[in-house]
Order: C-alpha cells, then structure tokens, then sequence
C-alpha cells in the first residue's frame, strides 16, 4: 500500500467505535473504485481458489436474489464508473481484468453464483441478510476480506448472535434491538457506517474466530513483538452500507476494506488532529472493547505513537 492520504479517517471522531452510527447515502456513492481495483480482485480470485469454502457462503434459495445484486451493481458500475467497467453483450466486465474464475484452479461448486460474479466487479465484500422468524440472518455471503470475523460461524445465524461477542451489542442489549428495528425500517434509503481497527500488515484476509478470539484474549499477546509500530502498523478502515433490494426484499451488506499505513499520518496536513483524535479514542476504550479489539498489549505504544505524530515531545498530557 502506497503512503498517499488516506480515503476515509472516521478516527477523526466522526464515527467512535462500537456505536451504530447509520447515515443517509446517496446511492451515487454506493460503491467505491480506485486505484487497488485490480489488485483486490486479483486477490478475491485467490481465495476462490485457495479457501473457497472460507470465503463463500450461501443458501441456494438466495440465487434469485444474488442475481438482483448483480443486476444493480452492474448498472451501478456502467453508468458511474465507465473508466473501469464496461458492457458486454450480456453483462459488464472490468476493464483489464478477469471478472470470472477461469483459470483460478478451482471447481467449487458455488463458481456460477451470482454473487460470486459480482464480487468479481467491486472490491466490497458483499453479504446478504434475509427476514425469518428468528430475526435478519445472514443467507448468502461473499467475505474475502474479513475484519477479525469468520464468514462459517456467522452464515445463517439473526444479527444478535452475530453481534454477540461484541461488548455491548448481544442478545437483549439496547444497540442489538435499534439494529433489528433499523433493518426492519430500511425502505428505499440506503445507508453507510464506518468502523476501523488497527491491524498488524496489511493482508486484506484478516479473519479471527470466536474460539481464538477468546484465546486471544487470555493471553493478550503483542502483534508488535519487536516493538516496531512504524513498520507494522496498518490503520483499517471499513466503509459499510446497508441497501433493501427493491424486488427480493433483502438487505444487501457491502463492506469495503482500506487499509493505510499508520504512519500516513505522519504525512498528512490534519496529522496533529488526526493522530491525537486517534489516541484519545484508544484510550478511552475499556478493557473488554481492547480485548475484542485484539488491542490490549499494545494500546499504551500506540498512543505513546501517535501522541509523538501529534506533538512532539511536547505532549500536553503528559
């Protein structure tokens, strides 16, 4: 990943961690394109073929709906991204690219979902949640490119047992009913969150299960052990979105992933903001919201970091 500014900074305050924090979208914006195009996809294509059943997920009652999906982002991408995407005869193609598995090495049985074409256009991972009974669960999914979550443990399962390990946000809690009420009142107004994270490299496929997120947490080791932040740490940002498909009646949920090296910061022209809104907000974490953040062990260097970007040795706080 090069050093150019980053994309989005919702550290910067406008989006704090575990809080819901849904705005309106203007669907002109939905999906996003830029230079890594190519490389995500390249990407995507390996993990079809390398761990397919990690990856893809799906109930086979969903494939009239993952072909809304591909419908609308083929539409989507025609008309606002012309530069990158185009029309065939029959569907729409990434200039420059491979927008299938041919050639991938693998024959799993999923190779002809729709959804799984239309992964091949963005770099979103693309999840579609389904209304029953038991709530919005997850029917159908491609997750190339996890945020510390396994797409297994999730597929089928209501939003509050997905949202169970995340403090605050189980079964019964007040943020877990505003969600399920916010689902059910999605109509035709897309919306956006942000969520971010800081991770050790910058490997897209970053997942984690419950059983070693517990582990982890027990022991609580450092992802810096030699004690070098600046050469390891990667700010991930996920730019989230929720939109009702209009013929279907499911929930389409895109996660796209960027990554930033944290001393990107260093760089920018709001570094001192920047880098002090980012430790304020470490610091203000509890000890479970370190835990499920896998930042236990080394929140105290990176805010000893950041406070340097920001001031100095100059620290206000100190």
């Amino acid at each position: 990943m090069s050093f150019r500014p980053p994309t989005h900074t919702p550290y910067d305050g406008s989006s704090k961690l575990f809080t819901i924090g849904l705005k309106p979208l203007n669907l002109d914006s939905w999906i996003e394109v830029d230079e890594y195009l190519l490389p995500y996809l390249a990407e995507k294509r390996r993990l079809y073929a390398e761990i397919p059943g990690k990856v893809f997920v799906e109930e086979q009652t969903t494939r009239e709906a993952q072909r809304e999906v591909l419908d609308l982002l083929g539409a989507h991408l025609a008309a606002n991204f012309p530069e990158t995407h185009r029309r065939t005869d029959n569907a729409i193609e990434v200039i420059g690219g491979t927008d299938n598995l041919e050639g991938s090495g693998t024959s799993a049985p999923f190779s002809d979902a729709p959804l799984v074409a239309a992964s091949l256009l963005v770099q979103e991972d693309l999840i579609l949640m389904r209304r029953d009974e038991s709530g919005w669960r997850l029917a159908a999914g491609s997750l190339c490119f996890p945020s510390s979550w396994s797409l297994i443990e999730k597929f089928g399962k209501p939003l509050q047992q997905i949202h169970a390990p995340v403090p605050g946000f189980g079964p019964g809690t007040r943020p877990a009913d505003l969600i399920n009420r916010m689902f059910d009142g999605l109509r035709g107004q897309a919306v956006e969150r942000y969520n971010w994270s800081i991770q050790a490299g910058n490997a897209l496929y970053h997942p984690l299960s419950n059983l070693e997120r517990i582990d982890r947490a027990s022991s609580r080791p450092s992802r810096f052990p030699d004690g070098d932040i600046d050469a390891h740490a990667f700010i991930r940002v996920e730019r989230q979105t929720l939109r009702k498909l209009p013929v279907s009646g499911d929930i389409l949920f895109t996660i796209r992933i960027h990554l930033d090296p944290l001393a990107v910061l260093e760089r920018h022209r709001d570094r001192a903001a920047l880098s002090a809104s980012l430790a304020e907000q470490l610091l203000a974490l509890d000890e479970a919201q370190l835990d499920y953040k896998g930042m236990t062990a080394d929140r105290d260097r990176l805010t000893e970091r950041l406070k340097v970007m920001a001031w100095g040795n100059n620290d206000p706080t100190s």
